[in-house]
Order: structure tokens, then sequence, then C-alpha cells
């Protein structure tokens, strides 16, 4: 059966995600508690994994029903915030660590995600384990901490998620909650860097091109591509099903 697999959302712009059992469609259209909160800099622009390598630097973890927000250092200092409540103390935590001054901001309706009228990021199970087939020492886990999606869909072939971003794509559901495709993933940097320890993979970027190419599926538009360092989808759910719930598990139907 074509299921959801996997959801994961990242409580913090930049920083790990955890995977959820559950999640409602905030009415911004994106995963309750995905990218609810953000590091700015004084300048106003956002501390993320484009920015500095040091967010590999740090484990995090964080429990949506208490709001606790767990870090650890390379060196293995932890530390313990309960969000939004200690915010201020987050931020002079943070601020200490990535040696700027920083603040945390919150958005509870969307969260900050880059590319705010487009919602949640999709992609297959099918697709991390063949970009995983194509490096040494590089892990499905790997690529999933890498393309950093927010629902994977397993039972069917990799690249699966490409067929929603033409033209004249169907639209798909999950567990009732239907979904539009709008575009291709374009990647930056962070891709191409291993997740634990922000070393660059050498030759990443050019041999993730050269196989995307290589096993772009038939059911791709290439019109639909500016270029090939893409991996996973933009898909928005429609109005009418934002609120609703996502559960590892749903059936996944395409509608044709």
């Amino acid at each position: 059966m074509t299921r959801l697999a996997r959801l994961r959302v990242y409580p913090v712009k930049g920083l790990d995600g955890v995977d959820v059992d559950a999640a409602a469609v905030r009415d911004g259209g994106t995963l309750a508690h995905d990218r609810e909160y953000a590091l700015f800099d004084t300048q106003g622009e956002v501390l993320n994994g484009k920015r500095t390598d040091r967010v590999h630097d740090l484990r995090t973890d964080f429990d949506p029903e208490t709001g606790a927000f767990a870090v650890e250092t390379p060196a293995g200092e932890t530390e313990r915030f309960v969000l939004p409540d200690d915010r201020n103390r987050a931020e002079a935590w943070f601020s200490e660590f990535f040696e700027v001054d920083l603040t945390l901001e919150r958005d509870g309706s969307r969260g900050f995600v880059d590319r705010r009228e487009m919602g949640l990021s999709v992609l297959s199970t099918g697709t991390v384990e063949e970009i995983a087939s194509w490096f040494a020492e590089v892990t499905p886990e790997s690529v999933r901490r890498r393309l950093r999606a927010n629902v994977e869909v397993a039972g069917v072939p990799a690249f699966w998620e490409d067929r929603f971003v033409s033209d004249a794509a169907p639209r798909f559901e999950i567990g009732g909650v239907e979904f539009e495709g709008l575009g291709p993933c374009g990647r930056c940097i962070v891709p191409a860097r291993d997740p634990e320890t922000g070393t660059e993979t050498a030759g990443f970027r050019e041999r993730f091109v050269d196989k995307r190419v290589e096993t772009l599926p038939a059911w791709a538009d290439a019109a639909a591509f500016d270029h090939y360092y893409t991996a996973m989808i933009l898909a928005r759910v429609v109005e009418a099903d934002r609120g609703k719930r996502l559960r590892t598990g749903d059936q996944v139907t395409v509608e044709e």
C-alpha cells in the first residue's frame, strides 16, 4: 500500500528535525511546529545552514507536547529550554554559541519556511534510497537529514513525486488531505554536507546532477525543471483541508 511513512518537522529553522506520528496542517498550509522558531541577527537575517556550517555542531530534540527543546554541543554540554517560556534564555545561549547577537522569533501560523506560499516538502522513500546509493558512506538516514523533507511516502518508486509538478499534473491525497504539487525543490549547499560533521562531500553536486539526469523518470516533465540539482517537491495543502491532521500510516492516493 502507498502510505505516509514519515512526518518530520523542524522546530527551530536550520537545526535538527524530529519525527512525529501525527501533525495538524496549520491555517498557513504548513505542519504544526515546522520552522515555528527561527534565529535572526540584528540585521534581520536568519541564521541557518546556508549561512553557517556551525549548525551541524549541535544536536537538538523537541517535544511537541510540552515545548521542551534540548540542545547538545560537540563537547557534550547540554541545555534545555521550554518554548516559548524560556525564549530569552535560549536567545542568550544561542548568541553565545554562534558568537553573534540573536533573537529567537516565533511564527505559529505558518512558520519560517523558505518559500512561505508553498507549504510542505514531499519525497518518497524510494527517492531517499536511490540518492543514498549514489554516494559511498551515505546512508538513507543521512539523505533524509540532508534534504530535510516534511513528508515521506512509501510504496512507490524513486522520484514518484516528480509527476506532480507539471502543468497538467494530478493532485494526491494523504489520509483525505488533498495536496497540489507546485514545483521541484532546488537545493543549496546544505545537502552536500555530512549532517553530523558539516564536512562537504567531495563532488556531491556534480555527481548528484549527473545521476539525477540519468535517472529522471518517464513521468517527469522536463519543462518543470530549471536545473537538475533538485530533489523532493514543494506542495500545497488545499485551503479546505487545512486544520486536518496527517498521520503516519495514512493511505496515499492519486487523483487521476
